[in-house]
This record gives C-alpha cells, structure tokens and sequence, in this order.
C-alpha cells in the first residue's frame, strides 16, 4: 500500500514507490502555474546586508497596486501565505471558527492549535448562518482548494458586512485568485475582512516564499509586529518587486493559464471523467476510482493530488510542457482502454 501524500509537490517522497516509472517525472500535484515569470535574480552581494526597510515598503505598495487595495498600509508581506495562516489565530479573538469545507486543511489545523469550537460546513449558506453567531471567524477559500469552487465577490462582500453586523472576522483565502477576477480586495479597509494572496502560485515561483495579508490598517500593524524584523527575504524582495509591478506578464499568463485549463479539460474529458470547478490553475476529478487513477498516473511518471479523506477526488494541474501534455494523454489513454476492457469482462 502506497502511503498518500498529505499534500501536493512531495513527488520524491511519492515516486520513491514508483522506481521503474520513466524520467523525468511531471508533477501536477500543486496547482502552482506552469508559467513561471522570468524575474532576475539579485546579485550575491546583496545579500550581504539585511533587506532595508524602504525595500519591503516599495514591495507592499507594489502589492497593493497589483491586488486593487487603496493604500500599502492594508498589506503585511510575509515568507508565504501558509506563514500568515498560521499567524493568524494569534491575533484574531475566536470563540469559535467556521470554514466552508472540504477545503485546505492547513487553515484547520492552524485553528485548531488556537481554539477548541473549529467546526466545516458545505455550504455557503450554512457558513452565512454561521456569521450571525457572535464570537465567530469565518473561513473561506476562493476559488476553493480542491474542487475550484468560485463564489461570486458581491456574494462574499455581503458575507463580510454580515461578519461585521455581528462583530464576527471573515477570512477570506485568494491563493489561487489572481487569473480569476472574483477577488474582495477592493472591499478593504473594511472591519470583518481579511483576504490572503499567494505570490508563489500565481508567478510559479513556490521556492520564493512570499505571500500577502490585506486587511484594514489596525490589523495588519499588529501582523507586521508578530512577524517582527525582515519578514521577507532578499530574494523575495527583489522578485516580487519584478513580477508584481510587470502587469503585461500578468495578463499573459492569465489567458495561457485560461487556455491550458480548457485543454486540460478537453484531454479529461476524452478520456471519460468529469472535471468540476472554474478554477484556472487546475481541475478536479471525481471518480470512485480515483484511488486506482493516481497510482496509474504515477506509474506513468505522472505526480497528481490524491486526498486520503476523500478518495474519490483527484486534483490535476496545469502541465509546462508538451512532453508531459503527451505522457498525460497517452497514460489517460490507456486508462480509458483498461476500463473498456473491464466493463466488457463485467458485462460478458
């Protein structure tokens, strides 16, 4: 029995199992762009010296501009989304958390350290109930991670004002939303809401480490006091800096993002299963197989998202390149052909 990935990109860890699959393993396990941005890399001596602080400033006012917030003082930068996940039940009064789930559980378990009432819904009107209960944070993915679930931003800015009627927190997790145009950035300052950006995903830059808190002034002072000095690398620095100001780029990858998603389903689809979800990074399969799915896929070389609590749901991401689009269609291929041949042994 091959142990199941607890989350997507431990493709050594996975393929270690699959010693006879061929070279080079594709990894579609992330949802992380294909298209990666093709930022210059800062000289070795700066690194020398500590980052200055006029230089995170000049990132988050870039961040600011590119995520549609009026003003840098509503943007903390850290190493990573997953870093201000992690941060946030420190400084945010919960008596109890709801998130909309199935979703990523790394804002659970985050909780879950922090307060003892952490409970999921399933849909978005049971989480709109849930704003009306005092002393409530409320939790939202958008797109959602895995299924790509997109909620419109007028339906999520009026969660947020429900949130504040009752004195509640909304935070709202926009790591796969910057191809998607639905983003509640623009809604800040505002007292419930609280919405996270990824730079890694959206640039394929992971490695880097950078990701965004925008929230109003008062609370990501406190943020950026938690973090406390050089939160942010040199290196994150001086690519996010690149890559967030280049908009042209942003709106390339956006409509590469648009038509590798499009293909990716066509290929699916070709192969009988069923995608769901509207985000652009990646798909969704459910199939009762998908279990038996993922383990022909990695025999082939081929590294996608399993998830042990739901093992009917297969996430696919994006391929970069044609050798992997082909290895892709050809293992589905076979697949489809394996279970043509079970069905007509079944039926006979």
């Amino acid at each position: 029995m091959v142990p199941l990935p607890a989350h997507g990109g431990q493709v050594q860890a996975v393929m270690q199992y699959f010693p006879h699959a061929p070279q080079p393993v594709y990894d579609l396990s992330t949802g992380i762009s294909p298209f990666v941005y093709p930022g210059r890399m800062p000289d070795l001596s700066c690194l020398t010296h500590l980052p200055e602080e006029h230089e995170e400033a000049t990132l988050r006012r870039l961040a600011a501009r590119a995520y549609g917030v009026a003003d840098a003082a509503m943007v903390a930068a850290g190493a990573g989304s997953q870093s201000l996940i992690a941060l946030l039940p420190t400084l945010l009064q919960a008596e109890q958390v709801c998130i909309l789930g199935p979703t990523y559980s790394g804002h659970e378990q985050a909780w879950r350290l922090h307060t003892k009432f952490v409970t999921n819904v399933h849909t978005p009107q049971a989480l709109a109930i849930a704003a009306t209960q005092p002393g409530t944070v409320c939790v939202l993915c958008n797109p959602n991670n895995p299924d790509g679930r997109l909620l419109p931003a007028d339906w999520v800015r009026r969660l947020a004002d429900r949130c504040a009627e009752h004195g509640n927190s909304l935070v709202v997790d926009e790591a796969f939303a910057d191809f998607e145009g639905q983003s509640v950035a623009s809604a800040l300052p505002h007292p419930a809401l609280i919405v996270l950006r990824s730079f890694g995903k959206t640039y394929g830059l992971p490695g880097v480490r950078l990701g965004f808190l925008l929230a109003a002034p008062e609370l990501v002072e406190r943020v950026r006091a938690a973090m406390g000095s050089w939160p942010v690398s040199t290196v994150a620095l001086v690519l996010g800096q690149q890559a967030l100001a280049d908009k042209a780029w942003h709106r390339m990858a956006a409509q590469q993002a648009g038509q590798a998603h499009e293909r990716l389903v066509s290929v699916l689809e070709e192969a009988g299963l069923v995608c769901h979800g509207e985000c652009r990074l990646f798909t969704l399969v459910v199939h009762p197989q998908a279990a038996q799915l993922w383990q022909h896929l990695c025999e082939r070389g081929i590294v996608t998202r399993i998830f042990a609590h739901q093992p009917d749901h297969l996430r696919i991401g994006l391929p970069a390149e044609e050798g992997a689009w082909h290895r892709l269609s050809q293992a589905l291929r076979c697949w489809q052909y394996t279970a043509v041949l079970q069905h007509k042994q079944d039926a006979g």
